[in-house]
């Protein structure tokens, strides 16, 4: 059995490795392969490696919109996103999903917070938001706010997964820290070599959780300034791998092993390569 991740680039990709762990741990006869494909490329490069044979593909940056118009069946997750990171190739179909709402939910309540009757700031409106937005509404937060400089992508987001979102001026997202229970940095800041992300977490209550979706650094700013505040913070690995359970059992049709020590693994493959 092989299956893989897409993306370009790749090479800096945790997701082999993680799979690798659970394939071994599993003691399945499979392989999980990076593949490297530019934006034209795409749409050729996967539909070559559905006639060859894989069980399905991981899709990372930048095609998980396009990989949505080479699917058969696209599910509700995916559709509303609007984004697949699974495909598979099932019985001459090819079938798209989206697993990083399920994930990033799953990740909270694995660090026991849920988010059921919350409310929630997500702090940018891409991709990641997308996501977060979708799967925060689908665990029954109580009320979501969307803060970003682009107030149209906002409200697009609010008009096409969560109507009743409120929609915050990215210079006013401070305002709501006294009265929301968790913010969640949906966007790239703080990534490695992009600049942090910063709040003014003096105006939070003490029981506010910060959750940044970003893992590289696994402390950025936005996480460090909040337990400076004595505040809970989660990074964004858990999610990663939450993220990839799902696409695991979907491509070798038994779940992730509980026992593979991921997390150790990714956190050491971090350090390693700072």
């Amino acid at each position: 059995m092989t299956a893989g991740v897409i993306g370009q680039p790749i090479a800096h990709s945790l997701s082999p490795l993680m799979m690798s762990r659970w394939i071994d741990a599993a003691g399945l006869d499979a392989i999980y392969t990076p593949y490297v494909a530019t934006p034209h490329m795409f749409a050729p490069v996967v539909m070559a490696l559905y006639r060859a044979g894989l069980k399905g593909l991981n899709v990372t940056l930048p095609h998980k919109t396009e990989a949505l118009t080479l699917a058969n069946r696209i599910s509700d997750a995916a559709d509303k996103i609007g984004a697949a990171n699974l495909l598979t190739f099932v019985d001459g179909e090819i079938h798209a999903d989206n697993t990083d709402a399920v994930g990033f939910i799953s990740s909270l309540r694995i660090a026991g917070v849920d988010p059921k009757g919350k409310s929630v700031l997500v702090l940018g409106a891409g991709g990641a938001s997308r996501a977060v937005t979708y799967g925060l509404k689908d665990a029954g937060a109580r009320e979501l706010a969307i803060a970003n400089r682009s107030l149209g992508k906002a409200r697009e987001i609010a008009r096409e997964i969560a109507p009743d979102t409120e929609i915050v001026g990215w210079d006013n997202r401070n305002g709501l820290l006294d009265q929301v229970d968790i913010v969640v940095n949906a966007t790239s800041l703080g990534l490695k070599g992009q600049i942090p992300l910063e709040m003014e977490w003096g105006q939070a209550r003490d029981s506010l959780v910060a959750i940044d979706t970003v893992y590289t650094p696994l402390e950025t700013q936005f996480l460090a300034d909040a337990r400076n505040r004595d505040l809970t913070g989660i990074d964004g690995l858990g999610m990663l791998i939450e993220q990839g359970k799902p696409s695991f059992e979907a491509f070798f049709g038994v779940a992730a092993p509980q026992g593979a020590d991921i997390r150790s693994l990714l956190e050491t493959k971090l350090r390693e390569a700072k």
